[in-house]
């Protein structure tokens, strides 16, 4: 039987609404065509307003009517919300839900043959800018399926393809990374204040270099320690910060972070 909604949206908070924005406006998908279901009608009525997608606050018809169910709610309310619906045969899900694995999803469900795709989306999709790992294995078999996943994501930002167990790592490296990116740039933005710059302009010039680096590294073709080579002149200015890097050894720090937070997520995991 056909679904009346392509895609249905458990959960109306900051992620799910730069999904629904990224889809809608990108005209990747008809606004007409997408239910959201949340207890807030305020944030209901918002993207209705905004965007003219159907909203509802029963989870059940969003369940029942979506060819496609996006679970966009905290992991720790995913139970109460299975349980809810647990009377509607759901074919195919897909969950940005950090730590509840495909397995712990269908057990939850458990009406039917589910297929589940996780992604782990970052702060940046909420621009166009983000980089998301997705596991779509459940829906190799279909390359429609897989396409339509992948362009509902495509429309946020950079997406690749990966095995669920690798999800922990995106975590680490892309999921929570952009506080670090944040510490980093405010740490430069601090330093700058200190030396004489206004806080306005330390903003301006640490956020365009961290923005024109990563840029220079996606869009070239040299790898990272010859572009570090580059901005080091013997004797010069650069070649003493980079010294300091190197004692304090950053790498090192960076790795002991990733490390805390990937651990915490493989306790996290369901």
């Amino acid at each position: 039987m056909k679904k009346r909604y392509k895609l249905g949206v458990v959960g109306c908070g900051f992620m799910a609404q730069a999904i629904l924005k990224g889809a809608v406006l990108s005209d990747f998908i008809n606004p007409r065509k997408v239910i959201v279901s949340d207890k807030s009608i305020e944030k209901l009525d918002g993207v209705a307003d905004e965007l003219g997608v159907d909203v509802t606050d029963d989870n059940s018809i969003v369940a029942a009517e979506s060819e496609y169910v996006l679970f966009a709610v905290k992991p720790q309310n995913f139970e109460e919300i299975a349980s809810e619906i647990s009377h509607v045969s759901v074919d195919k899900v897909i969950s940005i839900m950090a730590g509840l694995s495909k397995s712990y999803i269908k057990n939850s469900l458990g009406v039917g043959l589910i297929k589940v795709a996780r992604c782990m989306p970052n702060l940046p999709c909420s621009i166009g800018s983000g980089a998301m790992g997705v596991d779509m294995s459940d829906f190799n078999e279909n390359p429609d399926d897989t396409q339509f996943i992948t362009m509902l994501f495509n429309c946020l930002g950079v997406v690749l393809s990966l095995s669920e167990d690798k999800l922990d790592a995106v975590t680490g490296i892309s999921g929570s990374a952009p506080a670090y990116v944040f510490m980093f740039i405010d740490g430069l933005i601090e330093a700058g204040a200190k030396r004489g710059l206004t806080r306005d302009e330390a903003t301006t010039l640490a956020a365009q270099t961290v923005l024109g680096s990563a840029e220079l590294l996606l869009n070239g073709d040299k790898p990272i320690p010859e572009l570090i080579k580059s901005v080091c002149s013997k004797g010069g200015t650069t070649i003493e910060a980079v010294k300091i890097l190197e004692e304090r050894d950053l790498c090192g720090i960076v790795d002991d972070a990733v490390e805390a937070c990937v651990n915490r997520s493989k306790e996290l995991s369901k």
